[in-house]
């Protein structure tokens, strides 16, 4: 897939999907694609601005690989605005965004916009990374998001792919909770 302001990032590195049930999406995802293993973040908070308004958003967040590529999986919580949810407040459910990984976040970012992307939301979480997602021209789905590689994210990706390459199916889901 190449887009308009995003086509010089190279691959599209992260491929999600909004849930209303976190859990049984990776059971799903373990035993139909044989994917994992996960790693869940339980309260995942994003501080930002969507649609020019400041928001604040909790997430929980399934990551697992499948070669190179980080399949993400996101449960809401709340009810919004955010850009996991409806206008009417309710959750999304299916397909989301794909995303690529950016060296330099302000200049990706700036680029898009001259490209003609329309931003919907910025945030960071806490020091680890910050994320942008962009409406596609003419609104199509799925959104765009460019991700900050930090040093600590892509270490995070090179060690997801590396524990999917060698998953035998033990230990299939770690769970980190930042509310703790």
């Amino acid at each position: 897939m190449s887009a308009p302001g995003l086509a010089g990032h190279g691959p599209i590195r992260q491929i999600a999907w909004v849930t209303g049930d976190l859990d049984a999406a990776i059971g799903d995802w373990r035993t139909m694609a044989g994917v994992g293993p996960w790693t869940v973040y339980r309260n995942v908070r994003l501080d930002g601005v969507f649609r020019g308004a400041p928001a604040t958003v909790t997430i929980d967040v399934g990551l697992a690989y499948h070669h190179d590529m980080q399949i993400e999986l996101i449960m809401p919580h709340g009810t919004g605005p955010s850009p996991y949810h409806r206008a009417d407040g309710s959750a999304m459910a299916g397909q989301h965004h794909v995303a690529w990984l950016v060296t330099d976040f302000v200049t990706a970012v700036d680029t898009a916009i001259a490209a003609g992307l329309e931003p919907l939301f910025r945030a960071e979480s806490g020091p680890a990374t910050r994320v942008a997602y962009f409406v596609p021209a003419g609104g199509a789905s799925p959104l765009l998001e460019l991700i900050e590689a930090t040093p600590a994210l892509t270490e995070g990706f090179a060690q997801g792919i590396a524990a999917a390459r060698g998953w035998e199916g033990d230990d299939p889901v770690t769970i980190i909770d930042l509310a703790s």
